[in-house]
């Protein structure tokens, strides 16, 4: 029985490589956020809001939204017309291997699910299609720990 199927909570397989974790910071500029909510209040929101003020372009990807932070929200990655560095998921852990099948063809240079977001499955289907994923970290409290 999986984790998922027990209620308790599955932990990363690997480690985070911080090397990875410190050029999607620096490097990549270009963030596909999937879940992201129109709600102020939610963490999806206030994490693209943090991202594009700190110079970063934001996709917002949500089937039921048409702009979010002012930026055109598309309805899944495919729709995305244009090349994307890194795809930040705020999903459940359980629609991770089937959003790791929408990932592959649109080939980002990293995906990173968020603080409290782990699937290992998903998490090696990705990387075995040469993708380097994070899991389970927070890209705002990160870029502000390495960035200040």
């Amino acid at each position: 029985m999986s984790g998922e199927e027990t209620g308790a909570c599955e932990f990363p397989a690997e480690p985070n490589n911080p090397e990875l974790v410190k050029t999607i910071i620096t490097e990549y500029k270009t963030i596909a956020v999937v879940g992201i909510s129109k709600k102020e209040d939610r963490d999806s929101h206030r994490v693209a809001a943090y991202l594009k003020k700190n110079g970063y372009t934001i996709i917002p990807v949500n089937p039921q939204e048409e702009e979010i932070l002012g930026e055109k929200c598309y309805k899944s990655l495919a729709d995305i017309p244009f090349p994307v560095d890194v795809v930040d998921v705020f999903r459940k852990p359980s629609a991770l291997p089937g959003l790791a099948d929408e990932i592959i063809p649109v080939r980002p240079k990293a995906v990173w699910f968020q603080l409290g977001i782990v699937n290992n499955e998903a998490a090696k289907k990705l990387a075995d299609a040469g993708i380097p994923v994070v899991q389970n970290l927070c890209i705002k409290i990160e870029h502000a720990r390495l960035l200040g």
